[in-house]
């Protein structure tokens, strides 16, 4: 429901260890050690700023566009805010970067509203950005999106859990993100989709919200096991919160008879879906995203052409337990593919 900022001239060095209190930021000295700048020609810059430096989903993001910046010649910057919902942190990441002359910028933003007029200045000085993961609000403020269909997602795992059901009644747990956030939402409204049934319906016995977290999860499903003791539905945004709620049921014996269902496809999750402990996830891939990031910008500084609109960059159900009807990879596929 992810870094550090890696910067390629001496001059940015000097601009970006100025005023980054917002900011986790590398590549101020030496340049040695795990933050060093993935560098090419250094006559094409480009700029990854994600949520934060120590989610496995942002830190393979990274992974794949350093790489794609040394396949394509070009240097890559990194930076990324202090916490989940840092926008102070992202927007100083921006300026950073466009005093330093990059040629574009990728952003997973923490709040798709408020890093909006931060993204129209950049713009303004004719910088690329593209948005990875998570779209803005508005979608068009940026110049292309590449990211998971997080609708899809989760009408994945819908379709997938009312087939395991194999008709029995649902009383389904929804445990999802936060108000107001487009990833959980999309994902949330999915799995109503998949599942067949509309927001308000009387399967849905409870919702609760968990940030993506373990022990909110746990936290939430504990909540919703005193408001309906006989949940045998649960809908996760993201596979920590599963695993919380996998402990809070198996902490009532109820582990074995409840049907949880989850996205994002990260190595912890992936495993858990090995092990039993959640039936299905939807696996996304972050690396692709940016990988697909970086090439748009070196064609743009190559040929001036833009990328632009939408690019799905992949979803795919992993399970061990196939329904009929409902297409979907083993584990041993998700575990090569996996993140974290």
């Amino acid at each position: 429901m992810s870094r550090i900022s890696r910067l390629p001239s001496s001059l940015l060095r000097v601009a970006a260890c100025t005023g980054v209190a917002a900011l986790t930021l590398t590549a101020c000295g030496s340049g040695s050690g795990s933050g060093t700048a993935s560098s090419g020609s250094g006559s094409v810059k480009v700029g990854l700023i994600t949520k934060t430096d120590t989610n496995p989903f942002f830190v393979k993001m990274k992974e794949g566009a350093e790489k794609a910046a040394k396949e394509n010649g070009v240097e890559l910057s990194t930076a990324a805010g202090k916490f989940d919902g840092d926008n102070a942190g992202q927007v100083t990441a921006i300026e950073n970067m466009v005093a330093a002359g990059v040629k574009g910028i990728l952003i997973t933003p923490s709040d798709s509203k408020a890093i909006v007029p931060a993204i129209e200045k950049a713009k303004a000085k004719g910088v690329l950005v593209i948005a990875l993961d998570t779209p803005t609000d508005p979608e068009d403020a940026v110049d292309a999106l590449f990211a998971t269909d997080n609708l899809k997602a989760g009408e994945l795992i819908g379709e997938y859990a009312k087939a395991a059901m194999k008709g029995k009644s649902a009383k389904i747990a929804t445990l999802d993100l936060a108000p107001g956030v487009s990833v959980g939402v999309q994902r949330h409204d999915g799995f109503l989709k998949g599942f067949g049934v509309k927001e308000g319906d009387s399967s849905i016995v409870c919702s609760q919200d968990t940030g993506g977290d373990q022990a909110k999860g746990q936290t939430a499903m504990e909540n919703c096991l005193q408001k309906s003791p006989d949940i045998n539905v649960v809908y996760t945004i993201n596979e920590p919160a599963a695993l919380g709620a996998y402990t809070a049921l198996k902490a009532k014996g109820r582990e074995k008879d409840v049907l949880i269902v989850s996205v994002d496809g990260g190595c912890t999750g992936t495993q858990a879906v090995k092990d039993g402990k959640i039936a299905a996830t939807s696996q996304q891939y972050p690396l692709k995203m940016a990988a697909e990031g970086v090439k748009a910008v070196a064609t743009y500084a190559k040929d001036g052409k833009k990328a632009s609109g939408y690019t799905d960059t992949g979803v795919t159900l992993v399970t061990d337990k196939a329904q009929d009807g409902v297409a979907s990879k083993d584990t041993a596929y998700g575990l090569e593919n996996c993140w974290g």
